[in-house]
């Protein structure tokens, strides 16, 4: 496989950075124990943060950072107005397998200072008629009841005649109450968005049309949404005594939290353009994003002009809406097959706004930004065992900001819209050599740029006479990553090796202030460490064993000095997760993993980290027709408060336990 998200088809092997193929198998075993796409990707990348087991995924990084997330190319990140929702916006049980470039990246453009990565759905299969069923149950094994169970079915079918070829997928999940290894409702997060005690849905359908050998043309949609049930409401726990939020019966004010999604594309690809050798990829695409938050009674959200203070509910709810294209042009036998070389435009107008969704105030001025970007990407041959490869990229910005008045509790401040400009010219390069045909070393040096949360930056204005165009905390992040690494693979032994650092001049650090979460202009740097060892033992087992080591420090005094250690909210624990793959039989196969986080000490108060470790287990089966599957997650029944709450915020409502020992029953066939 290739890693398209390059923007130069890059294979992994042949890459200056680490690139992580998840592929479909992995993908298929990661759903048996869990559908929670955040849990896989915690799974599968170590240096990506724990799940927090919620519809909002604030805190969860990529390296430290916020990775570009993306549909087939399409972004689902939201950099205007991060939601922390971007992770849940397609069921994967319609993804075919991920592309993760880790470390910033600008080949996307805006976003990606953590890395990207990139959700490669299902494509049609040859014949004619192609049709899959999946279905499976979910409970805990402490109590087994209806409110307790969670249900899932998925159905597909796609085909290929003359020169179309066509794909319809959808599926359905209804999540139950969950319960914590101490046999206690887990806490409900009515405000952020919880993913028990929830209905989900996905449509996705693709039609393509070969115009001839070399020429494709397809139409792609992908419609995703979730949404709570609201009969819970979360008891507040007791941090010092140990008691996690837990949840009873009973209606939350307000309306359900939902994400909502439409993801389209249109796409031609020509792999021999003109009778040149060109490859040329095009794509036309918009995403829609609505994600309404819970009711809450918060500081923010009062205004005695509207009721008393302390009385008032309302509710967030941030809509995004992207229209972009992409181009791309790559030639790949120049100099005698020495030089590989792939030039594009693309541009990008994402406008968005949060507002209160219950009283119709402005929470979130709209705003509107415009991007255009030339990029040029080459990879030399130096020797016949080094490779050379640059990139470049012009980003042109443009943010546009309406007039606005803050909320009451920011002092009704008037705040006059304008536009900020921003030309950045984005650089990467790096080195491949291989001295043995197993073996490659590398090293390279890359660039991501990203726009802060604007939202919370303009929310949070509270004096008059602000300018938006005078106002610096809407300065661009740009960051620099460094990596040099080594990588092995033979027969038997697949070994990685990876050291980053990455650097932010005028960074983007994420603090909590009373339950909310603000921003912090600071300079800041992430080292780490990443390892990889994979061992084929024989014909029918195979084990694997992943490390992350960071640590990140941020300026907290603006005198220039790194003094300070970055929180949970930024910087995931060092972690390990091991695997082993075993196909017993012919029929019966097996998966086990365990993932332990180390545990960690943090500057906030109370922020210290005790780590755990979570074992997770899955039996197949193969039946004459299709295979039937058992799982179980968290087998061992650990008791655990999530990372999230040990770590990155200290509150009493949101000091949730993870999910005790589930029990999945699925079957799936193919036909």
């Amino acid at each position: 496989m290739v890693a398209t998200a390059s923007r130069s088809d890059i294979e992994p092997e042949n890459a200056p950075q680490k690139i992580i193929i998840i592929e479909p198998e992995q993908i298929e075993q990661q759903l048996a124990i869990s559908s929670n796409s955040s849990n896989v990707l915690s799974n599968m990348l170590p240096a990506y943060t724990p799940s927090r087991d919620k519809m909002n995924g604030s805190g969860e990084t990529l390296r430290g950072r916020t990775p570009l997330i993306m549909i087939d190319g399409v972004p689902q990140s939201n950099p205007l107005r991060p939601t922390g929702r971007e992770v849940h916006t397609i069921d994967y049980s319609m993804v075919d397998h991920i592309e993760v470039i880790n470390g910033a990246s600008a080949s996307n453009g805006i976003g990606g200072t953590g890395g990207v990565i990139n959700i490669i759905t299902k494509s049609p299969e040859p014949g004619t008629l192609n049709q899959h069923f999946g279905i499976q149950a979910t409970t805990p094994t402490s109590q087994l009841k209806s409110e307790t169970m969670s249900y899932k079915t998925d159905y597909g079918v796609n085909g290929r005649e003359g020169p179309w070829e066509y794909l319809l997928a959808g599926s359905f999940e209804s999540q139950g109450l969950a319960l914590d290894g101490w046999n206690n409702p887990v806490g409900a997060d009515n405000t952020q968005g919880d993913l028990m005690s929830s209905r989900a849905y996905n449509i996705l359908a693709k039609l393509g049309y070969w115009i001839d050998d070399n020429q494709k043309l397809q139409l792609s949609v992908n419609h995703y949404k979730i949404k709570g049930r609201m009969d819970y409401i979360g008891i507040a726990g007791d941090r010092e005594a140990g008691i996690p939020t837990t949840s009873e019966r009973g209606d939350p004010e307000g309306l359900a939290p939902h994400n909502e999604v439409w993801t389209s594309a249109l796409k031609y690809e020509n792999s021999n353009l003109a009778d040149t050798g060109i490859k040329l990829d095009a794509m036309v695409f918009n995403q829609r994003f609505e994600g309404l938050f819970g009711a809450d009674n918060s500081k923010t959200f009062q205004d005695p002009s509207i009721a008393p203070v302390g009385q008032l509910y309302d509710q967030s709810r941030a809509t995004a809406d992207k229209w972009g294209t992409k181009l791309s042009l790559t030639k790949d036998d120049l100099f005698d097959g020495r030089l590989k070389l792939t030039a594009g435009f693309d541009t990008l107008m994402d406008k968005g706004k949060q507002d209160l969704y219950l009283t119709g105030r402005t929470y979130v001025p709209e705003s509107k930004y415009t991007s255009y970007a030339p990029f040029v990407m080459a990879e030399f041959k130096l020797l016949d065992n080094l490779m050379l490869s640059a990139g470049y990229r012009y980003e042109m910005g443009q943010l546009d900001v309406t007039s606005y008045r803050t909320l009451a509790a920011y002092n009704n401040a008037a705040v006059q819209g304008g536009k900020l400009k921003f030309n950045e010219g984005l650089f990467s390069g790096g080195l491949v050599y291989k001295p043995l045909d197993n073996l490659t070393f590398f090293g390279s040096f890359s660039q991501g740029f990203d726009m802060p949360d604007v939202g919370r930056a303009l929310r949070s204005i509270n004096s008059e006479g602000q300018s938006i165009e005078n106002f610096q905390a809407l300065k661009p992040i740009l960051t620099d990553n460094y990596e040099v690494g080594m990588r092995y693979r033979n027969d038997r032994f697949d070994m990685d090796l990876s050291l980053y650092q990455s650097n932010s001049k005028y960074g983007n650090r994420v603090v909590p202030v009373n339950g909310q979460f603000q921003l912090a202009r600071q300079k800041t740097r992430i080292q780490g460490l990443e390892a990889g060892l994979g061992v084929q033992i024989n014909d029918k087992h195979h084990a694997r064993i992943g490390y992350s080591y960071m640590r990140g420090k941020y300026d907290s005094d603006d005198d220039g000095s790194l003094d300070a250690k970055l929180g949970a909210l930024n910087v995931a624990p060092n972690r390990i997760v091991a695997s082993w793959s075993a196909k017993w039989t012919d029929k019966f196969s097996s998966f086990l993993q365990v993932n332990y986080a180390f545990s960690q000490k943090f500057e906030e108060k109370d922020s210290n980290f005790n780590g755990y470790a979570l074992v997770d287990l899955a039996l197949n089966y193969k039946l004459p027709k299709g295979t039937v599957s058992l799982s179980a997650s968290n087998l061992l029944n650990k008791k655990y408060i999530t990372y999230y709450s040990q770590s990155a915020l200290v509150e009493p409502l949101r000091y949730f336990a993870g999910r005790g020992r589930t029990v999945t029953l699925g079957y799936s066939v193919n036909f």
